[in-house]
């Protein structure tokens, strides 16, 4: 029975990542910016990319005719006001106006605003732990591989790693920024259109770095601060018997000793934070969507469907086990 539930999970667990997670409406793009970060890196891209195509262009343009053209022609481009203009004035005016426009136009990265959320992204093989911090830089309280934010409000993220180098990136709100062991980088962002934005981890950190994502969902004030205030305090409690059965599972099985859940005796702090699970989109940072079907086959499985992760396969655990701390976990909302 447990192979064929375990077989049973993969399937769906597959299925599941070949359809794109439900109310998504972004495109992966540094050329669809949703925030003010990346706005200014599209202001810079375009001129870049414009002018430079028309550059190229040009020099292709010189080197046919120097090949094609007559004799007469071609002793008229070699002449010393030609060369000057084109071979000294046109790359120094090129280039000084390039300078002067980048450096004007990345002066505003850095003019966001006083940050007025301040989020500690930690980097580690392969996930992303994500802490809240108050106004005295605790942490108030914690999540994994997803991100919720304000519209047009000043977020500041505090990127650290735990073990090796990671690059922080959400190509629709702003751009990478490295996560090196013993520093700290920083960086100030604003979204400035609601919508759910996929992050990816850009510089590559070891077997799984492809599947090193998260999600950062910006909503209104009102929608954040509600979720907001929804994140303190413990789990809710199981409301059935098979809700308290798989709670019981969860414990026996020893997954307390690497993850937390508030209000129970699971306070692991190896794993993600498992307090409101229910309520991400993603499961296994970015790997597959939350539901009962991948949070079983990723318990059952996990070395399979990522192999290389911190987190063993419990492959002892029959089907109805699996089942119960499956729905369990479902229902952390």
């Amino acid at each position: 029975m447990l192979r064929h539930f375990n077989n049973f999970a993969r399937q769906v667990s597959t299925v599941a990542t070949a359809i794109p997670l439900a109310g998504c409406n972004w495109s992966q793009s540094i050329l669809a910016p949703y925030g003010s970060h990346a706005e200014t890196i599209d202001r810079l891209t375009w001129p870049f990319f414009i002018g430079g195509t028309l550059i190229v262009g040009l020099v292709a343009g010189l080197v046919a005719a120097a090949i094609l053209l007559r004799r007469e022609l071609k002793a008229w481009m070699a002449n010393s006001n030609f060369i000057i203009g084109f071979g000294i004035v046109f790359p120094v005016m090129t280039l000084t106006t390039i300078l002067t426009y980048s450096s004007v136009t990345s002066r505003t990265l850095f003019t966001i605003g006083k940050p007025e959320i301040r989020i500690e992204v930690i980097g580690e093989q392969f996930w992303w732990r994500v802490n809240y911090l108050d106004d005295q830089g605790n942490t108030a309280f914690a999540t994994a591989n997803e991100i919720r934010i304000p519209i047009n409000t000043p977020v500041e993220f505090i990127l650290k790693t735990r073990d090796v180098i990671h690059s922080f990136w959400v190509p629709n709100l702003a751009g990478k920024l490295d996560m090196i062991p013993g520093r700290i980088n920083s960086y100030t962002l604003a979204a400035t259109t609601p919508g759910i934005y996929r992050g990816q981890c850009a510089e590559y950190c070891g077997a799984q770095h492809a599947l090193m994502a998260f999600y950062v969902v910006a909503t209104s004030k009102a929608d954040y601060e509600t979720w907001f205030a929804q994140q303190f305090g413990d789990a809710p409690e199981p409301t059935n018997p098979f809700l308290a059965q798989g709670q019981k599972e969860f414990l026996a099985a020893g997954c307390g000793a690497c993850h937390t859940i508030r209000g129970t005796a699971a306070n692991g702090v190896l794993g993600p934070d498992l307090t409101r699970v229910g309520s991400r989109i993603s499961l296994a940072a970015g790997t597959y969507p939350v539901n009962v079907g991948t949070l079983a086959g990723w318990t059952s499985s996990a070395q399979h469907l990522k192999p290389g992760n911190l987190m063993p396969s419990f492959g002892n655990l029959q089907g109805e086990q699996l089942r119960a701390i499956a729905t369990y976990l479902e229902s952390l909302k």
